[in-house]
């Protein structure tokens, strides 16, 4: 059964324009601004003379590299001003590009090279030195023809990679035109950052948050963008205090567990917010954030497919989130599907993911009918059948995460069996946690399996995994 669907305070339904966007778009929309107007930070600031002259500097090396109107290129590059510089110039000479995160092994970027076909890869001169707590790196980006590449099939400017948090990774494609469009959703946004204020983005520059909500909005918003050098603890605070302007930190619930933890915080009158984005935050992970340092922590719901979806950035509707502008919602037997005019998809024909103009999320939901304000329940895989009896895995996974010293956690099901994943802090008792579940949860839904890790394993871009056979191995 279908809930009517509810539009947000838009006068007509949200249709995504595909490739109609203007040729300047870059120009017009993300590089516009006073030429002495800081708006990017890796380490020194760069103003935005500075930038458009990289760009154009990258425009010309791309170009001798083949890549022109139509074509396609793909990135692998680490956060960094040469990830910036190389992306906007593509754009600017009218390419499609796609994006591989400078994590992948060399066989996974070998795979991705082969599905995508680019016509450049561009990487970096020397591999940069790896470490999960590098928030920059300093690289020449070097562009490589590929005889093989093939020119753009669609009118699409941005492919993405799903996460791959539940399974193998979609290609995603969006136009310059839907890039706009959510570009103008957070500039509706009264509490998102903009002119007079400034990001500290954690979240990857490769996956949609970091991308549109951090990297392409701080340019197009006029607030500068900071990336730590250091994605510990006292690097996030060292960034956010090295300026007094108000400032908003953009990442994932994890980077809020990181700082809602942090020892003896230091005074950060400048702090506004901090925003986070990629998965369910667990119970009381708010409260103890606000509690520790006197800011909300706001929170989005999106997609690659979309972008931002919905929003709760001071907190204060949770667990609901206000839709954004011109988003058109309804439920379908549970499901949150979501309007959209055609496929992201491109290539794939899949009824299950989209169909006559709407997107299907796999996410279990509920609409208020008053407000039109959205509650994202978890994926509807997570609902599974025990004996007959219907268990619902996130309100286990969220039951756990309660519990006393339990830092994080991941349940599945696999094999008919729920298995549970969680990190705990030193000195954790499995028998208290065993006895917390007990006392909170029938017989049928508690988990077959409780595994401790120290840490438990996460995607490149911060999100739990989810892959039982890779949870399996974590645990040993």
């Amino acid at each position: 059964m279908a809930l009517t669907g509810f539009s947000s305070s838009s006068p007509a339904p949200f249709s995504p324009p595909h490739a109609d966007a203007p040729a300047d778009w870059v120009d017009r929309v993300l590089l516009a601004g006073p030429g002495g107007e800081e708006c990017l930070r890796f380490g020194t600031p760069v103003d935005r003379d500075a930038l458009r002259a990289l760009v154009a500097e990258q425009t010309e090396l791309l170009a001798s590299a083949g890549l022109g109107p139509g074509g396609t290129a793909a990135l692998r590059l680490p956060p960094s001003l040469g990830f910036v510089t190389v992306l906007l110039a593509a754009w600017r000479l009218g390419a499609q590009v796609a994006l591989l995160d400078h994590r992948l092994t060399e066989h996974e970027v070998e795979q991705a090279v082969a599905r995508l076909r680019p016509q450049v890869l561009v990487g970096s001169a020397g591999r940069p030195a790896a470490s999960a707590l590098r928030g920059w790196s300093a690289v020449d980006p070097v562009a490589v023809a590929r005889p093989e590449g093939r020119p753009a099939a669609t009118g699409h400017a941005l492919i993405q990679l799903s996460s791959g948090s539940t399974g193998p990774a979609k290609v995603i494609a969006r136009t310059a035109s839907d890039l706009i469009r959510e570009l103008d959703c957070y500039r509706r946004l009264v509490a998102f950052p903009g002119e007079g204020e400034r990001v500290v983005l954690l979240s990857s520059v490769v996956h949609v948050l970091g991308l549109v909500g951090g990297l392409l909005n701080s340019l197009h918003g006029r607030a500068p963008l900071t990336v730590p050098d250091r994605m510990t603890a006292a690097g996030i605070l060292g960034a956010v205090a090295a300026d007094d302007r108000p400032t908003t930190v953009i990442g994932v619930p994890f980077h809020a567990e990181l700082l809602a933890g942090a020892a003896e915080p230091p005074q950060l009158p400048q702090l506004r917010r901090m925003v986070v984005a990629g998965e369910l935050v667990r119970p009381g992970l708010s409260e103890s954030f606000t509690a520790r340092w006197g800011v909300p922590l706001g929170t989005m719901y999106g997609m690659t497919e979309l972008g931002v979806i919905a929003t709760d950035l001071d907190g204060t509707l949770h667990p609901a989130k206000q839709p954004v502008h011109g988003m058109e919602l309804r439920l379908v037997d549970g499901e949150l599907q979501l309007r959209t005019s055609a496929s992201p998809y491109p290539g794939l024909d899949d009824p299950t993911r989209w169909a006559d103009g709407w997107l299907h999320t796999r996410d279990a939901a509920t609409l208020d009918p008053g407000t039109g304000r959205v509650t994202v329940l978890g994926r509807r895989d997570s609902q599974v059948s025990i004996g007959g009896l219907k268990v619902d895995l996130t309100e286990v996974e969220q039951t756990l995460a309660a519990l006393p010293h339990v830092r994080e956690a991941v349940v599945v099901f696999d094999e008919g069996a729920i298995e549970a994943y969680l990190s705990a802090e030193d000195g954790a008792d499995r028998a208290l946690v065993q006895d917390g579940l007990a006392r909170q949860l029938a017989a049928y839904k508690r988990p077959r399996r409780l595994a401790f890790l120290p840490q438990l394993p996460r995607t490149a871009t911060g999100k739990l995994l989810r892959d039982p056979a890779a949870l399996r191995a974590a645990a040993g």
